[in-house]
């Protein structure tokens, strides 16, 4: 009998060793937040004077980055200028915005202000809607899912 109480004790002192142990664990660290720039200066990418810009800051390295290359140039037309910033050809860019991830598509308005933004990959039917949204306020069900508003 002695031993079976003997092994009681010690299975409920490892038990509440390994609780205390559990406890004392750190935080899990912090992830950084990624800016999107508020504000761009339409000199800075091709066709300056279109009403729409949609932007893509880019990296050659990321897979992600080539989707939404293809989903962004399928918005280009007379009014939505669109840029693919890579990173290795622009880097210059990327740091006049201090762009900390990508991808990142912006959509900007013709004073450059941006007005949506996508962190990360993002649907075609929501950069659609996006843009849509944008020059035709009321133009799409459910506009305000996805991405990020600018005002």
């Amino acid at each position: 009998m002695i031993p079976f109480v003997v092994a009681g004790i010690v299975i409920v002192a490892a038990t509440v060793v390994a609780i205390k142990l559990e406890r004392r664990k750190p935080d899990a660290p912090t992830q950084p937040e990624h800016e999107v720039p508020a504000q761009l200066d339409r000199s800075d990418f091709a066709q300056p004077d279109a009403p729409w810009l949609v932007a893509l800051f880019s990296s050659a390295s990321c897979d992600s980055c080539a989707t939404m290359r293809s989903k962004v140039e399928a918005l280009a037309s007379e009014t939505v200028a669109v840029a693919d910033i890579e990173r290795g050809v622009q880097r210059e860019i990327h740091e006049r915005y201090s762009i900390t991830a990508v991808p990142m598509t912006v959509i900007a308005d013709d004073q450059g202000v941006v007005r949506r933004s996508f962190v990360g990959s993002a649907t075609a039917t929501d950069l659609w809607a996006a843009v849509a949204e944008l020059r035709e306020p009321g133009s799409t069900p459910g506009a305000d899912a996805g991405g990020c508003e600018h005002h």
